[in-house]
């Protein structure tokens, strides 16, 4: 299972093994990783999946779909590297990934 590390706005690492072909709010709620709520379930219509990764990850992941850029549209504290969780299907290409979380999920402020 691909190794990813959560980090909180706080600072605090949660690294968690992810399943193959899970997505990344699925790792962080499955391994209880505070700051990722993922209220819709995983359909990309709630921004309480978002997270931050970094450039040097990003380019080995699938573009956003539309539906994403949308959604993140709406999400608090977007920035460049700005993704939703249940958007991003874990593989063993990105194992060992760090996924940042914005301060607003950690503070349940959605």
């Amino acid at each position: 299972m691909p190794k990813i590390t959560y980090v909180t706005a706080e600072g605090v690492e949660y690294p968690v093994d992810v399943g193959d072909q899970q997505s990344l709010m699925e790792g962080a709620i499955l391994n209880d990783v505070p700051g990722i709520i993922g209220l819709c379930g995983g359909i990309c219509s709630c921004a309480t999946c978002h997270c931050y990764i970094g450039p040097e990850w990003a380019a080995r992941l699938s573009t956003p779909s539309e539906g994403e850029l949308a959604m993140l549209g709406r999400a608090f504290d977007r920035r460049p590297e700005s993704r939703l969780g249940c958007q991003v299907v874990v593989t063993d290409a990105i194992g060992g990934m760090v996924v940042h979380l914005p301060a607003h999920q950690s503070t349940g402020d959605n």
